[in-house]
């Protein structure tokens, strides 16, 4: 028994690890890709940039249930997933807002810190990876993680439409594209969580 004690707090301690190393990078880069996003004046960039606090709050609450049992982590995940889709669906409001009020993106901007953020997220998804099966909330984790780096190229390809087309309607679409990811995410956060509350 005092075995199986010792493993699970190794298990915990690690997973808490990681969750602090992926809180700590994307509220950073939430920070860098939201002040680009109002400089560039990019829908895409501000999108992501929402992708990035969401994944933060998901990160910060799945801390919380690190230890806890599956029941707790399963509503974790489920709370992970309403932040997930409110963040989405505010996504694509400013999508519309910029298609009826107009923008001019940065190209440039976007596609400099697209690199750093899919750097960025290449990295959480590489740590993730290894605890992916550690549970509902570090599952939600993944998810999440796996749909950054979707995002990330987006914005890439975004900036690079932009420059190439002289418009601003691949940074409105790349925009909505993402923010239909992160709603997809946070969905399907929802069918797992009902999903681990039958087991």
């Amino acid at each position: 028994m005092a075995e199986c004690g010792c493993g699970f707090d190794v298990k915990n301690r690690e997973q808490r690890k990681v969750l602090l190393i992926l809180l700590g990078i994307n509220a950073l880069m939430f920070i860098v890709e939201l002040s680009a996003a109002l400089i560039s004046d990019s829908t895409a960039l501000f999108a992501d940039s929402l992708d990035m606090l969401a994944d933060a709050a998901v990160y910060g609450v799945s801390l919380y249930a690190v230890g806890k049992a599956a029941g707790q982590k399963a509503r974790v995940a489920l709370f992970s997933g309403v932040v997930e889709v409110m963040l989405g669906l505010s996504a694509s409001v400013a999508v519309i807002r910029k298609l009826v009020y107009g923008s001019e993106p940065e190209p440039v901007l976007m596609v400099m810190v697209g690199l750093a953020a899919l750097l960025a997220n290449v990295v959480c998804l590489r740590l993730i990876s290894l605890h992916r099966e550690g549970g509902i909330h570090m599952r939600a984790s993944w998810i999440f993680s796996k749909n950054d780096v979707l995002a990330n190229l987006g914005v890439i390809i975004g900036g690079l439409l932009v420059n190439i087309t002289s418009s601003h309607l691949p940074d409105l679409v790349i925009g909505f594209a993402i923010s239909i990811i992160v709603i997809r995410g946070g969905v399907q956060i929802f069918r797992e969580s009902f999903r681990a509350w039958s087991l």
